[in-house]
C-alpha cells in the first residue's frame, strides 16, 4: 500500500522587532538569526527652541516697529507748504492764547514742524523742503508779532519778528535741509543698488558663447 505522506505546513517565523531607544538604531532579527539594522529617525522637536523664543519676530527692535506705525504720508511740494503754513499759524494762535504770544515757544514749536515737513514731502519734491519752512515761519509769526496800525504796522511787526528771531528761522531751515539731504542721499543709493541688480540680472540672462 502506498503510504500517503501528509505535509505539515511549516510555520514561518515572523521577524522580531526589538524596540529602539529614542533617537537611536533598532535591530530587526530575521528568521535566520541575522540581525538587520534599521535606522529610526528621531521625532522632530515640538515647540520653538530657546533662540526662537527669545528673539523678536523678524529681529526688528521695538523702537523701529513703533516708528513704522507712525504716520508716513507723502506730500507734494504744495501740500507740504500748506501743511507747514497752516500748522505754524494754528500753533501761533495757540501760543498767543495760552502763552501770551511767546516767541520762544513759537520758535521751539517751529523745529518739529520743519522736521515733519522734510520727512513727509515726497522724494520728488525734497528740494522744496528748505524753501517751504521759512515761508511757513513768516506766515505763522503774524499772530505773535503784535503789530498795530493797519497793514503797514502788521508788515513792519512781521519783518521785525523775523529779524529778531532769525536764529529759530535758520535752525528750522537747517533741520529741514539736513533731513532732506539725508533722504536724497538714501534715494540715490537705492537707485544705484536697483540699477546694479538690474545689470546683474541682465548679465545672468545673457547666453554664454
Amino acid at each position: 500500500m502506498e503510504q500517503h505522506r501528509t505535509r505539515t505546513p511549516q510555520r514561518t517565523q515572523s521577524p522580531q522587532v526589538q524596540p529602539a531607544p529614542p533617537g537611536g538604531l533598532g535591530e530587526v532579527t530575521a528568521p535566520a538569526g541575522r540581525p538587520v539594522t534599521v535606522a529610526v529617525a528621531p521625532a522632530p522637536a515640538t515647540g520653538p527652541g530657546p533662540a526662537a523664543r527669545g528673539s523678536r519676530p523678524g529681529g526688528v527692535p521695538p523702537v523701529v516697529l513703533a516708528l513704522r506705525r507712525f504716520p508716513n504720508p507723502r506730500l507734494t511740494g504744495i501740500g507740504a507748504g500748506l501743511f507747514a503754513a497752516l500748522t505754524m499759524f494754528l500753533l501761533a494762535c495757540v501760543d498767543r492764547v495760552l502763552f501770551g504770544a511767546s516767541e520762544i515757544v513759537y520758535g521751539v514749536l517751529f523745529l518739529p514742524v520743519s522736521a515733519l515737513t522734510a520727512l513727509w514731502v515726497r522724494p520728488a519734491d525734497l528740494v522744496t523742503a528748505p524753501i517751504i519752512v521759512p515761508i511757513a515761519f513768516a506766515v505763522g509769526v503774524i499772530p505773535v508779532a503784535g503789530g498795530t496800525g493797519g497793514f503797514g504796522g502788521q508788515a513792519m511787526a512781521v519783518v521785525t519778528a523775523l529779524a529778531v528771531h532769525a536764529g529759530w528761522l535758520y535752525g528750522g531751515t537747517l533741520v529741514a535741509g539736513l533731513i532732506a539731504s539725508v533722504r536724497k542721499v538714501r534715494q540715490m543709493r537705492e537707485r544705484q543698488r536697483h540699477l546694479l541688480r538690474a545689470d546683474r540680472a541682465a548679465a545672468a540672462r545673457r547666453p554664454r558663447t
